[in-house]
């Protein structure tokens, strides 16, 4: 059975940051299911407008971190900001992190890192204006495509998204080894 993937996100999420990873992911072979705040289908935002529908398979409240494996936190700047007010979105970030299970935040998405408080002596990067949040939540904010600190994957921006792929893969090709 292959390995099954949490994509978290809702109205606003980056294009790019969910469909890429979402595909990469895909094409390795994992099941990926995108959970949201409601049913339906969620609208990205591309560059400087709304962008592409996607659909939802669960919603929040059906969803259970110990149904799956991994949790790809795709960013944008409305998506997070959302997310970071739903008490189960927060609470399903903080499963996942306690479960030791690989997380992996782009751009926007570690401000559900802050939420739920994670990152507290954790190596991390972000999108720019998201790095004092991460500094005061106690993480080392480096400035690289990709940083891993034990099961968090966090990276910049859309450019660094081959790379932020490929850490979530190793995590969980490693996940794999230990099981």
């Amino acid at each position: 059975m292959a390995q099954r993937i949490m994509i978290l996100a809702t109205n606003g999420f980056e294009q790019s940051e969910l469909e890429k990873p979402k595909a990469n992911l895909d094409d390795a072979g994992y099941e990926t299911v995108v959970v949201s705040l409601e049913d339906g289908q969620i609208k990205g935002w591309d560059e400087d407008d709304w962008g592409n529908t996607v659909d939802v398979d669960l919603t929040v409240d059906e969803a259970e971190a110990s149904e799956f494996d991994a949790l790809l936190l795709p960013g944008g700047q409305i998506n997070p900001d959302i997310l970071r007010l739903n008490d189960k979105a927060i609470k399903l970030v903080r499963d996942f992190v306690s479960a030791g299970k690989p997380v992996a935040a782009i751009c926007h998405a570690p401000w559900l890192l802050v939420e739920a408080d994670v990152v507290k002596g954790k190596t991390v990067t972000s999108w720019p204006s998201v790095r004092t949040d991460l500094s005061n939540a106690g993480g080392n904010v480096v400035d690289q495509e990709v940083a891993v600190d034990g099961n968090l994957i966090t990276s910049r921006n859309p450019d660094d998204i081959p790379a932020f792929s490929k850490a979530l893969i190793s995590a969980l090709e490693d996940q794999l080894e230990v099981a």
